[in-house]
Parts: structure tokens; C-alpha cells; sequence
């Protein structure tokens, strides 16, 4: 609420963003599977930022070779069961190097998940930007930036990406140079178009208005009044976006333009492994089971974040007893308003 508007809170009332907070987490915690995810995506950060730790406590790090460890007579498979797990290399080596297969494991998830949210950051900060000040602004203002907006919409992103990752010398830090791609060229355009919108609903209101007659300018307006009232819908974009991000990074370093070697990523490791998923599965199956399960889990929690900022919404991912809850309740209803 406008302080043009509400200059004195009532005693022992709390503030709306205090208490919009607490429905919030309430909505949440009803949602067992958004908490599983939450507590998964919690692991998942907790690994990438613990990698070096990892690693030293299991005395490998993800670039060394180990060329004893593999089978050259066999084209490079690795010795022993398992893809030569054991006490020294936890999941076993990778085929042809010999490096550690946990090791890189771990490091890819600090790549993957990094740029992934790097790029997020950029999507964001280009998309309510972009989207305030087409809102905002007057007529010339609004048709250009939502013109380019458009132009991005449009615009293929792995086409774009190929193109502009192939030109960049490499001496230039990959990570960086794969999330500003991604976060400039995909994602934001649709979002400032969200935000546009929302923001030519929210300045009509009356606290806005009485704002605008108190003198504030269009700065202090938009960050006062606007982003709070943006705040749901962009949080709910930025859980999609993440899991998207993640399989765009893989796709790029799948296809050999996005993370060079010796960084570890999870997409890189998949580049060469489906040659070896008779010979040696683990090289194939660990990484792209970690991708699954953190875009599952991105996914499911944003759909929670999702449905607990709107509880009008009603979860995709509700089944079994969560309807028959629901049909039961809209039955009481019914015969409480008959009677």
C-alpha cells in the first residue's frame, strides 16, 4: 500500500508483504511434493558449493588422469566391476581418461547449476526492466520495447547460441560466456511481456494514483509501488526459467559449444558417453539421471512456488487423495448451501 495513501499502520496489525509472507510459507508446507523437491534442489546446492570438500575427502579431483585405470587393449573401457568403483574413485573412472567419475560428477552440478541461475539472474533483471519501463512509458516507448521484445521471442535460441558461441574466442570464460548467451537471447522477452501487462493493471489502481498526485516520480513509483505487486508473478517465471536454463546448458555443451573441456559439465559428459552405455553404463546413466532429477525437482518445486503465490490455481501435479479431498469438499459445500 502507498505510504501516500496508508501514512499510519494500526497497532498490532502486521505489515501485508510480513503477512502474504506467512500465507505463503503456509501454502507451501500443505504441498508435500513441492517440500520433497525443495529439500532435493537444497541437496543438490549443498553438493555443488561442498565439491572441493567432496573431493578431497574421497583424494581426487575431476581433471586428472588416471590411464592404469583403463583397458587400452579394449579401446579404454575401465578395469574392474562397476566401471572400477571402489574405495579410491567412489562411482568409478571415465572411459578412456581414467579421471573420477564422482569428481566430475560434482563439479559438473556447480557448472550446470551456476549458469543456470546466472542466466536466470540476467533473464530477470532484462525482463522487469524492460517490462516496467514499456509500461510506464508513452506511446513510442511501449510499441518499441514491446516490439523487441517480440524480435527475442521469436528469435531460435540454440540457433542464435550455436552461432555466437562458435565466434567467441576461447580464451573467454566459457561458464560466463554460456550463461550471458542464454540469459540475452532467451527467456526475458517473454517475461517483460508479462510484466508489462501486469504493470499497465497495477498503475490504474488507486494507490498508484494517489502516488502519482503526491508528487513521487516514475522511478520511486515503480520500485514503491509496482515491484511489489510484480513480485508474485516474477518469482513464479524465475522457477520456470531455471529447470529450462539447466537443459539449455546441457543441450549447448551436448552439441560441443557450451563448456570446454577439462571444466566438468553434466551436458559435456553426455557428449561422448552414449558410445560407452553397453561398456560402461555408469558414464551415461549418472549424469543424465542427475539432469533428470534436478529439472524434476525444479520443475515440481516451481509449480508449488507456483500454486502457493495463487491459491486459486490448482496444482498440475495433484493426484489420488488430493482430489478426492477436493470433490469431497465441494460436496460438503453443496449440501451445507441446500440445506
Amino acid at each position: 500500500m502507498s505510504e501516500a495513501v496508508l501514512a499510519v499502520e494500526a497497532p498490532g496489525v502486521s505489515a501485508p508483504g510480513a503477512s502474504g509472507a506467512r500465507q505463503f510459507w503456509r501454502r507451501l508446507r500443505t504441498q508435500r511434493a513441492a517440500l520433497v523437491a525443495a529439500v532435493v534442489v537444497a541437496l543438490l546446492v549443498l553438493v555443488a558449493l561442498a565439491a572441493p570438500l567432496l573431493t578431497a575427502i574421497e583424494g581426487q579431483d575431476p581433471t586428472t588422469y588416471h590411464p592404469s585405470l583403463v583397458d587400452s587393449a579394449r579401446g579404454g573401457v575401465p578395469i574392474g566391476p562397476f566401471g572400477g568403483a571402489g574405495a579410491e574413485h567412489w562411482l568409478g573412472v571415465e572411459p578412456q581418461t581414467g579421471r573420477d567419475l564422482f569428481a566430475r560428477l560434482v563439479y559438473g552440478a556447480r557448472v550446470s547449476l551456476g549458469v543456470a541461475l546466472a542466466a536466470t539472474v540476467v533473464q530477470l533483471v532484462l525482463g522487469v526492466v524492460i517490462g516496467v519501463a514499456a509500461g510506464l512509458g508513452n506511446r513510442w516507448v511501449d510499441l518499441v520495447l514491446t516490439r523487441i521484445a517480440d524480435i527475442f521471442v521469436a528469435m531460435p535460441l540454440m540457433v542464435v547460441a550455436l552461432a555466437l558461441l562458435a565466434v567467441v574466442p576461447t580464451s573467454f570464460p566459457r561458464p560466463v560466456l554460456v550463461a550471458l548467451v542464454v540469459g540475452l537471447v532467451s527467456g526475458w522477452g517473454t517475461l517483460a511481456k508479462m510484466v508489462r501487462a501486469q504493470t499497465l493493471t497495477l498503475k490504474e489502481l488507486d494507490y498508484v494514483a494517489a502516488a502519482r498526485l503526491s508528487g513521487w516520480g516514475t522511478v520511486r513509483i515503480a520500485r514503491r509501488e509496482l515491484l511489489p505487486g510484480l513480485a508474485a508473478p516474477v518469482v513464479t517465471f524465475a522457477a520456470i526459467l531455471v529447470p529450462s536454463n539447466i537443459t539449455v546448458e546441457a543441450a549447448l555443451s551436448f552439441l560441443g559449444v557450451g563448456v570446454k573441456p577439462p571444466t566438468p559439465s553434466w551436458g559435456q559428459m553426455l557428449t561422448s558417453a552414449d558410445v560407452w552405455y553397453q561398456a560402461a553404463p555408469q558414464y551415461l546413466l549418472l549424469p543424465a539421471g542427475a539432469l533428470f532429477v534436478t529439472v524434476l525437482a525444479l520443475t515440481v518445486l516451481g509449480d508449488g512456488v507456483r500454486t502457493a503465490l495463487d491459491p486459486r490455481a490448482a496444482s498440475r501435479l495433484r493426484v489420488g487423495t488430493g482430489r478426492k479431498r477436493e470433490k469431497a469438499g465441494l460436496g460438503q459445500e453443496a449440501k451445507g448451501e441446500a440445506s
